[in-house]
């Protein structure tokens, strides 16, 4: 589980992320939602480190990660994946070696050990015999799910996924959903997905948290959403009549 506490980030004077405190379960998909600028990457940043926090706590299992020295953050960065928004593959390496850079970087596995490993996440998302292929060679789809291969070849206890479905169709956007929960689910993670696709919110939305103007504004699942009263939400989530007459049919 990852326990964010009375989060709070300025820069210069705009207050972006504002006291912000939610748990993430482990075994479940948690998602951060909201309007673009709302805070929601910032929120992630500071999650892992690559911002330094004013005030507040993150806590991974427990152990409060900006306090920690340089080992105790290395052992932590260690135990997370990465799925980024453009995938960040790396142009000049197979897609095996892409899979593998994070265990050459981090393990002291032998070949074998690796190939094996690698070969077990591509089967994980559908890739199975696609080892050779460049990066060049795949569709966007599969460029996400290579991506998530990648981000699990670590064994993660932690999983972020930064826009996993952004500039892909509708039926490759519920593949890469589905094998997230999937995934999730299966080696019992503690994953964290920011979007903005309402589709994946209420296809995936187990554990939610609706940022507003850099505030908790609203916490809860897919199915409550349905019934919000919360009038910045339902704007949010129904702001296209197609989204509302699909899923308010069904509440």
């Amino acid at each position: 589980m990852i326990e964010v506490k009375n989060i709070n980030k300025t820069f210069g004077d705009r207050h972006i992320v504002k006291d912000v405190s939610f748990k993430f379960y482990q075994g479940k998909t948690n998602l951060i939602i909201g309007e673009s600028g709302c805070g929601k990457t910032t929120l992630l940043k500071l999650m892992v480190g690559l911002h330094t926090l004013d005030t507040g706590e993150v806590l991974y299992d427990g152990k409060n990660f900006p306090l920690l020295d340089d080992k105790g953050k290395q052992e932590i960065r260690t135990q997370i994946g990465m799925l980024f928004q453009g995938g960040a593959l790396f142009d000049s390496l197979t897609l095996e070696e892409n899979v593998r850079f994070p265990l050459d970087f981090f393990t002291e596995l032998s070949l074998a050990e690796k190939v094996d490993r690698v070969n077990y996440c591509l089967e994980r998302v559908q890739l199975q015999s696609k080892n050779a292929l460049y990066p060049s060679e795949l569709s966007g789809g599969m460029k996400k799910r290579a991506s998530l291969a990648r981000a699990i070849a670590n064994n993660p206890h932690y999983l972020f996924c930064d826009e996993p479905n952004s500039g892909l169709d509708p039926k490759t956007s519920i593949v890469i959903d589905e094998l997230i929960q999937k995934i999730t689910q299966d080696l019992n993670i503690t994953t964290v997905v920011i979007t903005h696709d309402m589709n994946s919110v209420m296809g995936i939305g187990e554990n939610i948290m609706f940022i507003h103007h850099g505030e908790n504004w609203w916490t809860g699942n897919k199915e409550e959403i349905l019934n919000t009263n919360n009038k910045e939400l339902y704007d949010f989530v129904f702001a296209s009549e197609f989204i509302k007459k699909v899923y308010k049919n069904k509440a």
